[in-house]
C-alpha cells in the first residue's frame, strides 16, 4: 500500500502502432523499440512508462514491404482502445487502396492525445482530413505529392520531424528513430532519453529541423566538370573566400554566367549552397569537437561568432553555443 509521503508511480503510456500490408517494417520497429526500452529515472521500482501495442484491420497478419510477417494484438475496430500515442508509419502500403483504414484514423485518430507519423503515414493521416492547417513533413521523396494533394497542408520538405501540437510527424526510417526519442525526452526528461539513446548506439542530439539531406546530397551534382570541381572545393575548403567571383575564376567562367550555370545544373543559387556547406561543417564540429565557438566561426568562413549566429538562428532556430549544449554527444565514463 502506498503511504501519503510516496508519490504515485506515473501512469503508464498506450503507444498503439497500426499495421497494414506492405508497411515500412523499420518505421514499426524502429520507434517501438525506442518506446518499449524507454525507462523512468525512478530506481528499481519504477514502472515501464510506455505499453507497445500493434493493430491491424480485423486483426489479421500484414506482410511487410521487406516480406517480414507481422502478428498484431488487436483488432482495429470500433471497441479498440484509445492510445495515448497512436502511430502511423509508412511504407509502399500507403500508395494502394487504403479507404476503410482511412476511415478508421477519421474516427478514431483524433481521440488519442498525440498523433505520430513516420515517412508516408502522413498521407494516410492527411487523406483521413487529420492535418488541415497543420505545418507537418513526410520523407523527401513524398513531400510534393502531399503538398500537391493536399494544399490545405504546410509541408516542410527539410526537417527530419516536425512538431505541431499534439502531432508529430518525421522524415523516412531513422527520423521516426529521432522523433521518438524527442518524444520519450519531452515525457521523461532528458537523462532518461539520454540513457536510452546510447543503449540503442545513437546519438540524442539530432534537430528535429535538421535537413533530411547533407547540403551536398540535397543539391544536384553539376554535370559540367568545372561546376562539379567547385563543388567539391566549397565542400573542402569552406573558410576560403566562396563569393561568387572567386568561384566562377575557379570555373573559368565569368560570374554571371557562373552563377546562371550553377543555378541551372545543382537547383541551387551558388550562394545558397555555401551557406548550406558552411552551416553542415559548423554544426559538424560543434558536435564532434571541443573547438570555441569563435574558432568555429572562423573555420567555417563566417569569419565572427556573431555571423555564425545569426545563420544558426535563422536555419536551425537555436544559437551556437546551445546547439552544442543539446546536440554534442556526453563524453563516454571512464571506468578506472
Amino acid at each position: 500500500m502506498t503511504s501519503a509521503s510516496t508519490p504515485p508511480l506515473p501512469a503508464v503510456r498506450e503507444v498503439l502502432v497500426v499495421l497494414f500490408d506492405d508497411v515500412q517494417s523499420l518505421d514499426v520497429s524502429g520507434p517501438a523499440e525506442v518506446f518499449a526500452g524507454a525507462e523512468h529515472d525512478g530506481g528499481p521500482d519504477a514502472r515501464t512508462p510506455y505499453r507497445v501495442r500493434t493493430a491491424s484491420l480485423g486483426g489479421r497478419p500484414v506482410r511487410t514491404s521487406s516480406g517480414l510477417t507481422l502478428v498484431p494484438d488487436l483488432a482495429l475496430d470500433e471497441d479498440t482502445p484509445t492510445p495515448h500515442t497512436l502511430l502511423v508509419p509508412g511504407g509502399h502500403g500507403t500508395r494502394g487502396d487504403r479507404r476503410e483504414l482511412v476511415a478508421w484514423l477519421r474516427e478514431h485518430a483524433p481521440r488519442a492525445d498525440r498523433l505520430m507519423s513516420v515517412c508516408t503515414g502522413a498521407l494516410l493521416l492527411a487523406d483521413a482530413g487529420l492535418l488541415r492547417g497543420r505545418r507537418v513533413t513526410t520523407h523527401w521523396a513524398h513531400c510534393d505529392r502531399l503538398a500537391r494533394d493536399h494544399p490545405d497542408v504546410e509541408v516542410d520538405p527539410d526537417s527530419i520531424f516536425v512538431r505541431d501540437g499534439h502531432l508529430a510527424t518525421s522524415a523516412g526510417v531513422t527520423a521516426g528513430i529521432d522523433l521518438a526519442l524527442a518524444l520519450v525526452e519531452e515525457d521523461l526528461g532528458r537523462d532518461p532519453a539520454l540513457a536510452l539513446a546510447r543503449h540503442l548506439v545513437v546519438f540524442l542530439r539530432r534537430p528535429g529541423n535538421q535537413a533530411q539531406f547533407s547540403a551536398q546530397l540535397a543539391a544536384q551534382t553539376a554535370r559540367r566538370e568545372p561546376l562539379r570541381d567547385v563543388q567539391q572545393w566549397i565542400s573542402d575548403h569552406p573558410e576560403a573566400d566562396l563569393s561568387v567571383p572567386a568561384l566562377a575564376e575557379r570555373a573559368s567562367l565569368s560570374p554571371r554566367h557562373f552563377a546562371r550555370a550553377f543555378h541551372a545544373e545543382t537547383g541551387v543559387p551558388p550562394g545558397r549552397y555555401v551557406e548550406r556547406v558552411r552551416l553542415e561543417h559548423a554544426r559538424r564540429l560543434l558536435e564532434d569537437t571541443t573547438d570555441s565557438v569563435e574558432a568555429v566561426s572562423r573555420s567555417c568562413g563566417y569569419g565572427t561568432p556573431e555571423a555564425m549566429r545569426r545563420a544558426f538562428v535563422k536555419t536551425l532556430g537555436t544559437a551556437p553555443a546551445e546547439y552544442r549544449r543539446r546536440f554534442r554527444p556526453a563524453p563516454p565514463v571512464r571506468h578506472p
